[in-house]
C-alpha cells in the first residue's frame, strides 16, 4: 500500500509514476483506477479489491482523492482495507496535502504500507533538483547553465522541467554551457511556442493564431509545439478534474505558478471537463499526425488544437 500526498502536482505525479513503473515490473499488469469525487461509493473499494482480473492475477488499485479529505465513509473504507488487504493487490492512493496529520485513514495506510510526502522544495535546493534532472536525461550542465535555468522558472517546477525537456528537444544530449542554455531559454524571442500558449489559455485567437502562423514561418519544429501545448493540457485537464470532484477552485489553483495562475483560471472557466478531455484527444491525434500514423498536415491539427483551447470552433 502506497498514500501519495501534496500539492506539488509535478513531483506528486512523478512518485506515482515510480510506484506504478514498480508494480507492473512485479506483474501488476492491471490497473483499475477509483476517482474519490464528491458523492463517490466507498463500497467500489472493497469491490474492486475482491474482484478478479481478466487479464492479470496481479493488479494496481489507483484511488484518487483529490480534495484530501475521503469522508467518514472514505475513513472506513480505507481504514478497513488496511487492515484486511486484497491479495495480489497494490493499492496507490494519491491525495491533496494532508492536513494535521490526514486522520485515522491516513494512519492506517501509512501502518500498513508507505506514505510519501511531497513537501515544495525551497529555493536554495532548486539549482541542485534542476542539475540532478539534466543528468538523469543525459544532460551535463555546468553550474552556470544551472543557475540560469533556475533563474528563469523562479521555483516553478513545472516550468523547470518543461524548460529541460526543451534543451534536451534542441540540443540533444551532452554538455551543455550558460550559452546553450541561454539560447534555448530565449529561442523564437519573435514568436515563442510559450507565448502561443498563453495567448490560447487567455482566450485570445486572434493572437494565437498569429504567433502560430510566426512559428511556421520560421520553421520551429512542431513536435516542440505540441508537446508544449499537449503538457499545459494535460495539467489543466487534471485540475479541472479536481475541481469536479470538489476541489475548491482556489485550492487548486494554488498548484499553479502564481504569475501563471490568472491563465489558468481564465482557461479552466472556458472549458469544463469534458473539452479538456477532448482537447486531450485532439492533441492524440495530432501526435500521430505528426509521427505518420494517421494522414493529415501537422500544422492544420496544430491550428485546430490551438484555436479549440482559445476557445473557438476549429475550422472545418
Amino acid at each position: 500500500m502506497y498514500l501519495v500526498a501534496g500539492d506539488e502536482p509535478l513531483q506528486r505525479e512523478e512518485a506515482a509514476d515510480a510506484i506504478r513503473a514498480a508494480a507492473r515490473a512485479r506483474g501488476h499488469a492491471d490497473r483499475e483506477v477509483l476517482f474519490a469525487e464528491r458523492g463517490f461509493d466507498w463500497n467500489q473499494l472493497g469491490t474492486a479489491g475482491a474482484s478478479l482480473s481478466l487479464f492479470a492475477s496481479k493488479r494496481l488499485l489507483e484511488v484518487r482523492l483529490p480534495g484530501g479529505k475521503p469522508g467518514d465513509d472514505g475513513t472506513e473504507a480505507l481504514s478497513a482495507y488496511a487492515k484486511d488487504p486484497a491479495p495480489d493487490v497494490v493499492l496507490l492512493v494519491i491525495s491533496a496535502k494532508l492536513e494535521r496529520g490526514g486522520g485515522r485513514w491516513a494512519e492506517a495506510l501509512e501502518q500498513a504500507g508507505v506514505l510519501v510526502n511531497i513537501w515544495p522544495l525551497e529555493a536554495k535546493n532548486l539549482p541542485g533538483w534542476i542539475g540532478r534532472r539534466m543528468q538523469r536525461l543525459g544532460l551535463s550542465p555546468t553550474p552556470e547553465a544551472v543557475t540560469l535555468i533556475a533563474g528563469r522558472v523562479e521555483g516553478n517546477l513545472l516550468a523547470a522541467a518543461q524548460e529541460v525537456e526543451k534543451l534536451l528537444l534542441l540540443h540533444g544530449s551532452g554538455p551543455v554551457d550558460a550559452a546553450a542554455a541561454r539560447e534555448a531559454v530565449t529561442d523564437s524571442a519573435r514568436y515563442d511556442p510559450y507565448a502561443l500558449v498563453d495567448a490560447a489559455l487567455a482566450g485570445d485567437p486572434r493572437r494565437t493564431v498569429h504567433i502560430l502562423k510566426g512559428l511556421e514561418e520560421e520553421g520551429t519544429e512542431p513536435t516542440f509545439i505540441l508537446w508544449a501545448l499537449t503538457r499545459e493540457i494535460r495539467s489543466l485537464a487534471s485540475l479541472a478534474w479536481d475541481i469536479r470532484g470538489g476541489l475548491p477552485p482556489q485550492r487548486a489553483l494554488a498548484s499553479v505558478w502564481e504569475k501563471r495562475r490568472s491563465l489558468a483560471q481564465k482557461a479552466l472557466g472556458r472549458h469544463p471537463l469534458q473539452a479538456w478531455q477532448q482537447l486531450l484527444a485532439s492533441a492524440a491525434r495530432a501526435d500521430r499526425v505528426l509521427k505518420g500514423q494517421v494522414a493529415g498536415r501537422p500544422w492544420d491539427e496544430l491550428l485546430n488544437l490551438c484555436v479549440s483551447l482559445a476557445g473557438l470552433k476549429p475550422p472545418a
